[in-house]
């Protein structure tokens, strides 16, 4: 058993820390927001995520994972610290590393015995060394230090299988005892033959960059072929699907649709664009893929121009909010210019979204919402299909079609096909597919 100090309650480390804690060590996270802690120990999760509310009251009545607001508390017993905070993206595209700084400040005005310190948040490449940089100017006395990088690979959504069945775990370490204790915590995997990749911290930093970068580019591509497949008359379906059966492209992540958004793709993508100018470096296919992905909305909205003849006064029913299925997150959604877009256009949006909808007022609190999809799509001219949860992909078209005023639907994730829409007199449209619509 390692005794672990979590610090951040969000997304990565959350999740982490109750993973981590599932392998059999203990845990305390810790975090600033009072009221987020208290509702922990209760049991309330901040965010929707499939199974971490039963993952975290199993390790919190197995007396492994804990939860305080004091730091000091966190750091007492702990021989790894990992540092899980946010880093947003700021203005300039920048990660915002003010959040880490903060804690590296704090670490080392509490540290009194030697810690591995380990960053888990998302950082560019050179941040471990100015936070030793900042630990070391706030120790006092002769107290030493290792520092670690443990970049995370998690989907929302999906993120405990990730986190339990993960393709690899990244370690960059410059110390022999770093590198064992890391191995330690990641013990459980060694059964899966979880490969293990050792390497130094710079190179751990840039790992995560590179390889959300990569699925960005990749998403970015398919999109372009959906836009050319239109044009010529190909299916954007049949397209991705051999390119995926070739092994050294692989099927995942070639779906055509609205992209990319959350927490990670889109911070990142920018992120790795400023590290690169930094260094004098230009990552032009990586700007490529975001101004791409930035241009799916505006397809999207032309679209349904073309589907209704106009969406000036239209009734819009908007069927899913988050950026992608099994998630509340809404950053960076595709979504949010979207229903901007219908605003300014005249339109009437009805949303629906199994869990995103509370957060989606809090930048669209003029729409209407409502409890079900059918509820959504009553009196309005055109269905728009944004998220492809479960529930969207066995809609009743029949009850669909009686509850609307109008015949259109747009499907900005390929769900479904032209024939099945038409049995049921619908005006279908989506991405890659559509022949006929050559100037969108």
């Amino acid at each position: 058993m390692i005794r672990i100090c979590m610090v951040g309650t969000g997304y990565v480390g959350l999740v982490s820390g109750a993973c981590m804690a599932d392998f059999g060590h203990k845990v305390t996270c810790v975090d600033i927001n009072a009221e987020r802690i208290e509702n922990l120990r209760k049991g309330g999760i901040p965010f929707y995520e499939p199974g971490l509310d039963r993952l975290v009251l199993k390790n919190v009545e197995e007396e492994r994972l804990f939860f305080t607001t004091e730091l000091a508390e966190g750091l007492r017993d702990a021989e790894v610290v990992f540092i899980a905070v946010q880093t947003p993206m700021s203005e300039s595209g920048e990660a915002d590393l003010q959040y880490v700084m903060k804690v590296g400040e704090q670490i080392g005005d509490l540290l009194t015995d030697h810690k591995v310190i380990v960053t888990k948040s998302t950082v560019p490449v050179g941040t471990n060394r100015r936070l030793r940089e900042v630990i070391q100017s706030r120790l006092k006395g002769d107290v030493t230090f290792d520092m670690a990088s443990n970049p995370e690979f998690l989907r929302e959504g999906s993120s405990i299988e990730d986190f339990m069945r993960p393709d690899r775990v990244v370690i960059g370490v410059e110390s022999e005892h770093a590198e064992n204790l890391l191995r330690e915590i990641y013990r459980p995997l060694y059964l899966l033959d979880t490969p293990i990749v050792k390497t130094g911290i710079e190179t751990a930093e840039l790992i995560k960059y590179a390889s959300n970068s990569f699925l960005a580019v990749k998403i970015s591509f398919i999109n372009e072929m959906a836009a050319l497949a239109e044009t010529v008359g190909a299916d954007i379906f049949h397209v991705a699907k051999a390119m995926g059966l070739d092994k050294r492209i692989g099927p995942k992540f070639l779906h055509a649709g609205l992209g990319f958004g959350g927490s990670c793709l889109p911070k990142d993508t920018n992120a790795i664009v400023h590290i690169a100018a930094s260094c004098g470096r230009d990552m032009s296919v990586v700007r490529a893929a975001i101004d791409v992905n930035a241009d799916l909305p505006r397809r999207a909205l032309a679209k349904a121009e073309r589907l209704t003849g106009g969406l000036a006064g239209r009734t819009v029913a908007m069927l899913g909010l988050a950026f992608k299925p099994n998630t509340d997150d809404i950053r960076s959604s595709a979504t949010l210019p979207l229903v901007a877009g219908l605003k300014e256009r005249g339109c009437t949006v009805r949303a629906h979204d199994p869990a995103a909808m509370e957060n989606f007022k809090l930048f669209h609190p003029d729409i209407v919402y409502t409890e079900s999809p059918y509820e959504a799509c009553a009196g309005a001219d055109i269905a728009i299909l944004a998220t492809e949860w479960n529930l969207y992909r066995q809609l009743d078209f029949r009850k669909l079609a009686e509850a609307m005023t109008g015949n259109s639907f747009l499907d900005c994730r390929n769900v479904y096909d032209r024939p099945h829409l038409e049995r049921f007199g619908f005006r279908y449209d989506c991405f890659g597919r559509a022949a006929h619509i050559s100037d969108v």
